[in-house]
């Protein structure tokens, strides 16, 4: 049964009387040899490859290949300067800014809530349970009339679990605003993509990137899946050529190399399962809590402590003691075989100062 789902009455009033810009290469359709439309440098540009020409403002190749792989029609796929901005577009698209209010299930992304700042968006906190999974009750009760968007990370990061899957279910049929899924670790997850419940929740956006799993992440590339309704809203106010045409190359020319990307990924979760059981050996471990991502979270004795003496070896980890209910905790990356043995060592090394 489909969700019955009213976009208007989320949109801001602004956005829908929105007219975009409208840029020569979206004005022109069919086929050209000579562009005389767009105000470039008709003679080239100081590069092995020619870069003189705007790209194309809605990357339809791209959105092809990734619509074979990911099994979702190209018309219902955004492409952004990595997941955030598509984050940032959701924000200027539905909440009024000092009016309307976001749910945050901390501890989680800190872009969320960098976000609503920046667009003066109200944050409401619904803390995740011990367990690192929904509070739906506490969520229920955060919800009033200007609520206009939850945010939920599955895998979470920091923390590396999965959210549970029925939790997520419950809070699609039940709350009438914008559910965000961001499954930017979903490639190392045994849980399968909500990408495909996009038929079912007019009301879904589900966020993924290249930078992880895929490699890619010094081109910042990140993928919204929603209703076409909703792409249309993102491309409405995105800006027009939001994806450079180097970026677009490369992407094309990776995408080619899906073979090579899921031995990585097998590799990237074998490698995470030694290393957490070695760790789980040493004596400044205190827990390592289960991970359906590329990193976990390990809570230390001394994770200041541990962290500065990484980096005086050249070893950089995350420190999220600061971080709310990661108070002693390290969020650790899966290196190459290499790269984990040398981090092993260095804390098999740890001598905490007395």
């Amino acid at each position: 049964m489909i969700k019955m789902f009213n976009l208007d009455n989320l949109l801001r009033d602004n956005i829908k009387r929105l007219v975009p810009y409208s840029s020569a290469r979206d004005e022109f359709k069919g086929e050209a040899s000579i562009f005389l439309d767009a105000n470039e440098n008709s003679f080239g540009s100081p590069l092995a490859k020619a870069y003189n020409r705007y790209p194309d403002p809605m990357q339809w190749k791209i959105k092809y290949k990734l619509a074979e792989i990911k099994g979702v029609p190209p018309q219902n796929i955004f492409l952004g300067n990595g997941s955030d901005e598509a984050i940032d577009i959701l924000y200027r698209a539905f909440c009024r800014p000092g009016i309307d209010n976001v749910i945050l299930c901390p501890p989680t992304y800190g872009m969320y809530e960098v976000s609503a700042n920046i667009n003066d968006v109200t944050i409401r906190k619904v803390s995740l349970a011990e367990n690192f999974q929904l509070d739906l009750a506490a969520l229920e009760t955060a919800i009033d009339e200007n609520t206009k968007m939850i945010f939920l990370c599955s895998p979470n990061n920091p923390t590396g679990n999965d959210l549970d899957r029925e939790d997520i279910e419950a809070v699609l049929n039940n709350f009438d605003g914008i559910v965000v899924i961001d499954e930017a670790y979903i490639n190392f997850s045994k849980q399968r993509s909500f990408i495909q419940e996009l038929t079912e929740y007019p009301n879904l956006v589900v966020l993924q990137t290249l930078s992880k799993a895929w490699g890619l992440a010094a081109l910042r590339l990140g993928m919204a899946f929603a209703s076409e309704d909703i792409i249309h809203v993102f491309n409405k106010i995105k800006p027009p050529y939001n994806i450079g045409q180097a970026t677009q190359d490369l992407v094309l020319e990776a995408l080619e190399g899906i073979s090579q990307v899921n031995d990585w990924i097998k590799t990237a979760v074998s490698e995470r399962e030694k290393l957490v059981a070695e760790l789980a050996l040493l004596p400044v471990t205190e827990n390592i809590y289960p991970s359906d991502a590329n990193f976990f979270l390990m809570k230390t004795k001394d994770a200041k402590g541990i962290y500065n003496s990484l980096v005086e070896q050249g070893i950089i980890v995350r420190d999220r003691s600061k971080v709310e209910m990661c108070a002693g905790c390290l969020r650790i990356t899966v290196g190459t075989k290499e790269e984990n043995e040398a981090l092993l060592n260095g804390l098999k090394s740890y001598t905490p100062v007395v």
